[in-house]
């Protein structure tokens, strides 16, 4: 039986959480804070965690580097694209905010599990007839290689990975700060630019589209 910890200091909601896994075939253990978490982690080793990043004490930030060998799922409020970027950047397995359904929670579960039986899961993202490796960081346009430098791929992959939602600017830089710190928000513009005539040179057509005042997010045709 795959044993799952909770991490959340919230009691309602761990305790909902707990009869939803249990009921789902899961055995759950509980830590109320970031130090007790720590404990508990230094004496069993659970199969997946389910990481609050709101706790008294240590935070669910301090406590996700300290994790390893273990899929972390971190269950937060907080929405913003750049928090997740940065979690999921930083080693955890996926991300899902509050609220959330049941059934997404035990979706999300499933596939953790599944990505850590498999450690290889597919390393592309594909936006119509774009495809991104993440490995190999090659670009193409209907199989046509398209020349990206670090900054341009670094914003075409966070766009990518939110092809529905316009990304801000500041969520753009927050987003690849990591890779490229030398992105700022005057330079900005200019690589979106670069991006959008490579690949319209390829693809024919343009891919992404500015949102006045707000950012930038994929075209759909």
């Amino acid at each position: 039986m795959k044993q799952i910890l909770i991490i959340d200091d919230d009691i309602h909601i761990g305790n909902m959480v707990g009869e939803l896994l249990t009921k789902n075939g899961y055995a759950v253990s509980r830590a109320y804070s970031g130090t007790e978490s720590l404990y508990v982690l230094e004496n069993s080793r659970p199969d997946l965690i389910l990481l609050d990043l709101m706790l008294p004490g240590l935070n669910g930030e301090n406590i996700l580097p300290k994790i390893s060998g273990i899929p972390v799922i971190v269950v937060s409020a907080k929405s913003d694209i750049s928090d997740k970027v940065n979690l999921l950047m930083g080693g955890a397995a996926d991300y899902i905010t509050k609220p959330f359904s049941n059934d997404e929670l035990l979706a999300r579960i499933a596939v953790a599990f599944r990505n850590a039986v498999n450690p290889h899961p597919s390393r592309t993202l594909a936006f119509e007839d774009i495809v991104l490796d993440l490995s190999s960081h090659a670009v193409t346009v209907s199989e046509n290689p398209v020349k990206l430098t670090k900054t341009e791929f670094a914003i075409l992959r966070l766009l990518m990975q939110n092809p529905t939602q316009v990304v801000a600017k500041s969520d753009i830089l927050d987003g690849i700060s990591l890779e490229t710190p030398d992105c700022m928000e005057s330079s900005l513009k200019m690589h979106i630019s670069n991006i959008r005539r490579k690949l319209k040179e390829t693809g024919g057509r343009d891919y992404i589209e500015a949102v006045w005042g707000i950012g930038f997010k994929m075209r759909e045709e």
